[in-house]
């Protein structure tokens, strides 16, 4: 006959195992949902998605890389294609035994990318439970679920994205006082990923001085050495890669900071990042983490540093939130700290108002991240588009040769080499792009795109309103086209 105790281990372990890894079970399901429902990639993603498809599937064969023929604009870094690729080369193994299309690889190797940065990420939660307590450590990981763009951004290949990974394991070396590993860190984000990271090295390198957590002369050693070890690494493959000498992010410096060109792609007020990219990347966190700050004046000394770093970022006229994501882990920890305040004072006078708006806010944010999908998940109409023609083209004569043409629009809004299929493209049999007429051929389908948002009075009070945006169209010359059953644009 089994003992109490026996009979309540099962639910014990469980009760552990939730304990541990409940919260990553949590963020994992949402960034993994994102991937699944919204599996296209846009033109910022575009090196590093191209860079893993190449290694996956020409491997050595390095004439055959879609970069030597697209370039872009500045070089971007291999390192964190070539880290992807080779964690998923397991998956991708399964997927061509089974023979899946190209599109189930690209969500493979989001998944991956999206365990890299929460794995990240949890590293950080649990110095966070540690030097805060577990109460925190949750509130921590609810406003990180309610917030879309950082679990959105987790699964997503961007050179930010691979950095914040980098960030987050700084953040979480800092509160556990390894500081040079917290630079060290940061170094390896700066010289291979981002640049940019300078921005945030130097004033969390000048706290640490002025507290006296590192002597000047051991971080000269340490971090002057780190980045040598960091510049040959970055140097070696990608000159290789490339098939030229190349420091890719000394270029991406000089094209932003002293050619001062990134502004080419728009610009914004200096004020932007604190009045638009944060309260719609933090939401229900952002008023309370300067309240965190007023709270617990340990947090102050965490904040600061990161908050001159989006400071000095402003000065730059060329902004998106991306860009300052690595910022937002560690203000939603001050949040944490001023909710969990809030929390254990919901008793008290005027602290329960305090706590029902906090209440209030977390459900206005789990809407808001739900409208900011809806609209993401219709900003990607080339992708649909390209869908549609894959599935539609099977109907036709496939003894014939077809090629589909592709413009700049539809490349920069969800086409990638992920989407391709295999068919009989040859000759200009199909157009996929922006225009809604093209001579000599017909308009065979309209995808739509996310336009705006309006605002009405009544069920539902927020309308998400869409418009054509990518079309396909079928050449004029090809008779079976013309009367097959295609919707066509009207």
């Amino acid at each position: 006959m089994a003992t109490k105790k026996e009979e309540e281990s099962p639910t014990r372990n469980s009760s552990k195992f939730l304990e541990l890894y409940g919260w990553d079970l949590l963020l994992g399901s949402i960034a993994s949902f994102y991937v699944f429902m919204i599996p296209y990639t846009k033109v910022e993603e575009s090196f590093n998605v191209q860079a893993i498809h190449d290694i996956i599937y020409h491997r050595h064969h390095l004439d055959k890389y879609d970069h030597l023929e697209f370039p872009g604009v500045v070089p971007r870094t291999f390192i964190g294609a070539l880290l992807i690729s080779i964690l998923a080369s397991p998956l991708m193994l399964v997927m061509n035994l089974l023979k899946l299309q190209k599109l189930y690889t690209l969500v493979a190797v989001r998944l991956v990318l999206g365990c890299i940065i929460l794995s990240t990420l949890r590293f950080f939660r649990i110095q966070v439970r540690r030097n805060f307590g577990p109460q925190v450590e949750g509130f921590f990981a609810i406003f990180t679920a309610f917030q879309f763009h950082l679990m959105f951004y987790s699964t997503r290949p961007l050179p930010n994205i691979l950095a914040l990974g980098l960030v987050n394991l700084a953040y979480g070396f800092w509160l556990k006082e390894h500081y040079y590993k917290t630079l060290k860190c940061l170094i390896f984000a700066a010289i291979v990923f981002r640049c940019d990271m300078v921005l945030l090295i130097g004033p969390i390198g000048f706290e640490l001085l002025l507290r006296k957590s590192i002597s000047p002369w051991k971080a000269m050693k340490s971090c002057i050495g780190f980045c040598v070890f960091c510049t040959g690494l970055t140097v070696l493959v990608d000159t290789i890669l490339w098939k030229k000498v190349l420091w890719p992010e000394f270029e991406v410096f000089w094209f932003n900071s002293v050619l001062n060109r990134s502004s080419e792609w728009g610009t914004h007020a200096f004020h932007w990042y604190f009045t638009s990219a944060l309260p719609r990347s933090m939401l229900a966190a952002y008023p309370l983490f300067l309240l965190g700050v007023i709270l617990d004046r340990r947090i102050l000394l965490y904040v600061l540093p990161v908050f001159l770093f989006v400071f000095l970022y402003s000065k730059l006229p060329h902004k998106e939130l991306r860009f300052i994501i690595g910022a937002v882990p560690m203000f939603n920890l001050s949040a944490a700290v001023a909710a969990s305040r809030l929390y254990n004072n919901r008793k008290k006078g005027g602290w329960k108002w305090l706590y029902f708006i906090m209440l209030g806010s977390l459900l206005i944010s789990l809407g808001c991240s739900f409208i900011m999908f809806m609209a993401s998940y219709e900003n990607y109409p080339s992708g649909y588009a390209l869908k549609e023609l894959h599935q539609r083209a099977r109907e036709t004569d496939k003894t014939k040769d077809q090629l589909v043409h592709i413009d700049t629009y539809s490349a920069m809004n969800g086409i990638s080499r992920f989407c391709e299929n295999t068919g009989p493209w040859r000759n200009f049999t199909f157009l996929v792009n922006e225009h809604s007429r093209i001579e000599g051929f017909k308009c065979l389908y309209a995808a739509n795109g996310f336009s705006r948002v309006r605002l009405q009075i009544g069920f539902p009070p927020i309308l998400l309103l869409k418009e054509p945006k990518v079309y396909i169209h079928g050449s004029m010359r090809n008779q079976d086209l013309l009367h097959s059953n295609w919707p066509s644009c009207s």
